[in-house]
């Protein structure tokens, strides 16, 4: 299922919005069991403080993974989430009370409805999580090919608890099965019309590496006639991870395949919303960024800030613009080194801002001149994108839009320093490009704060 331009599963969104409905009426149970709602007065200052509190209650939710059913995996993780969600709730509601009194709520309201609905969330949650697992609720998946494709693909599968696919098996389509278990092939073509009656399939997903004179098209049409979903193995993958495979990937299924053209309208709100954030954070952030260019000044030798060329949108080259973190002679013999872990070129100072990503704030000036936006791929030095133009397919292809501060590949993914992590933050990259929307901008920008906060991916 899409939602705002995004595959979204039908087992998160299940347990999203039915844990607004248990937030939501827990808090409205504690209020009538302590007298919010005795007039027309309070019953609207209740609800409004009801909408606030469970919406700040499902951020914190969202911040300590409970909607990634794949990282909440076992009954334990469950239980040590939700505990620490529900005091992350607390503390934040605590503060929120500070700025805005009028969210107060006396203690007797809070107390009772902070044990409702950890209780009530608890108890659902461990039904979810047996009921879920039914297989007669779950999408049997029949997957022909048994080379690399097929194989990512259902490693994929098996990783991954958000959609209730279940593998039966592969087809043997003529490729060679290294990648495949002998006892998981069920037949080859001729054998897909039994394959779907007796193992009951509902999806026949196509993972043949190459396609040409191996495609069994009768059978499949048969599948397709008689109600069984069939789809192309990319994008299945898609759906799945949130990225799009680019391995086996035809020039044909970018130019057909939905997605890849954000509107006029979506690019004209989108500058507006850069231009007006970005000058927004500036003065909010001035004196954060003097102190930061002291820390700097005083740490080390050198400038506060350095710029670089960088490749932007239909690959024009701008200079980006940071604050210093690597001694001065990072790159003594002239040639680009990608950042490594524990990179002894690294100040102190510059350790620290890296990890805050505090080191990215002057690039605002960027964002408003129009060199980038705040949503986007990471913009890459001209140094390598020659280089990994050359390595990975479709590389170029992730300069159709304006580079970003932040983007779907940093918050999914860590700082990359070879070419194997270009590749895969590139899978992420078109996967953004493809679904662009101010929605999903807007939801990389809550991703974003929550790597900041944990302190992911920076080096």
């Amino acid at each position: 299922m899409q939602v705002f331009n995004r595959n979204v599963s039908v087992r998160g969104l299940t347990v999203f919005g039915f844990e607004i409905i248990l937030i939501s009426g827990s808090m409205a149970l504690a209020a009538s069991l302590h007298g919010g709602f005795s007039g027309a007065a309070e019953t609207g200052a209740m609800l409004s403080k009801i909408a606030v509190v469970t919406a700040l209650c499902q951020l914190c939710f969202y911040y300590n993974d409970l909607y990634d059913l794949t990282v909440v995996h076992s009954n334990r993780e469950l239980v040590v989430r939700l505990l620490q969600a529900a005091g992350a709730a607390a503390i934040v509601l605590a503060f929120a009370c500070i700025v805005f009194p009028s969210l107060l709520l006396d203690p007797g309201t809070f107390v009772t409805a902070l044990g409702v609905f950890v209780v009530a969330v608890l108890s659902w949650r461990l039904a979810f999580n047996h009921f879920a697992h039914d297989p007669h609720l779950e999408e049997r998946l029949l997957i022909v090919g048994t080379g690399h494709t097929a194989r990512t693909l259902a490693q994929q599968i098996g990783r991954q608890q958000d959609f209730a696919y279940r593998l039966v098996g592969f087809v043997d389509e003529g490729e060679e099965a290294t990648y495949v278990r002998q006892h998981d092939i069920l037949g080859n073509a001729l054998d897909i019309d039994r394959i779907v009656a007796s193992r009951h399939v509902d999806r026949i997903v196509v993972g043949l590496s190459d396609r040409r004179g191996r495609l069994p098209i009768e059978q499949l049409l048969r599948a397709k006639m008689s109600g069984v979903r069939v789809e192309d193995a990319t994008t299945t993958y898609e759906r799945l991870t949130g990225k799009i495979l680019i391995d086996d990937l035809k020039p044909s299924w970018l130019i057909f395949s939905d997605g890849f053209r954000a509107s006029r309208v979506t690019r004209f709100v989108k500058r507006m919303l850069d231009l007006s954030l970005s000058m927004i954070l500036a003065i909010i952030t001035t004196p954060l960024m003097i102190l930061t260019g002291l820390a700097i000044k005083l740490d080390s030798t050198g400038p506060m800030l350095y710029s670089q060329e960088r490749v932007g949108e239909n690959g024009r080259v701008f200079k980006i613009y940071k604050f210093r973190s690597m001694r001065t002679d990072a790159e003594q013999a002239g040639k680009p080194i990608w950042a490594r872990d524990r990179d002894d070129r690294i100040t102190r100072i510059g350790r620290f801002i890296r990890k805050t990503r505090l080191d990215e704030l002057p690039q605002l000036w960027n964002v408003m001149r129009g060199d980038m936006s705040f949503v986007g791929p990471r913009p890459e030095r001209p140094f390598f994108v020659e280089q990994l133009a050359r390595e990975i397919p479709f590389y170029l292809q992730r300069h159709a839009v304006k580079p970003g501060l932040t983007g779907w590949a940093q918050v999914k993914y860590q700082y990359g320093s070879t070419v194997e992590d270009a590749m895969e933050k590139l899978r992420y990259d078109l996967y953004y490009i493809k679904h662009l929307s101010i929605v999903f901008d807007l939801t990389i920008v809550l991703d974003t704060v929550k790597v900041i906060l944990f302190g992911k991916g920076a080096k």
